[in-house]
């Protein structure tokens, strides 16, 4: 039997279609689009509750290379009044490579935002200081 003169039957039954397989085939993709939907959902909810947490944002404000062994690090920090927090300083070298670290205790104040000025030494003449980062202690 040639292509040409198969009926479309046989070429349903050949290639495997057949009404309930397109029915299995929607309900398949109607469940699986339910269930995107719920993730996503859960998802926006868990990401838009997970908000509400105090924030603490830190600025740089100045570097100051002192020596090869020394890098002043002036920074701003931001956080809830009567809250604590820890930051971490870094020292750069012109490869963008960290030469030296140090974490800072950050008191609770009766202000929003704080300046602070520290030193870092260094295991390799540095050309940078900044802040790494803050959280909440």
């Amino acid at each position: 039997m040639s292509t040409a003169n198969a009926q479309p039957a046989d070429l349903d039954q050949r290639y495997g279609r057949s009404p309930r397989k397109g029915r299995r085939d929607r309900l398949t993709l109607i469940i699986s689009a339910a269930m995107f939907a719920v993730v996503l959902v859960a998802w926006v909810v868990w990401a838009g509750l997970d908000g509400s947490k105090p924030m603490v944002e830190a600025r740089d404000v100045a570097h100051t290379v002192i020596d090869d062994q020394t890098v002043r690090v002036d920074y701003e920090v931001s956080m809830p009044i009567g809250e604590s927090a820890t930051c971490a300083v870094q020292a750069l070298n012109e490869d963008f490579a960290v030469v030296g670290w140090k974490i800072v205790d950050v008191p609770a104040s009766d202000r929003f935002t704080q300046a602070f000025s520290d030193t870092v030494r260094t295991a390799l003449p540095a050309n940078t200081g900044l802040i790494f980062g803050c959280w909440l202690a």
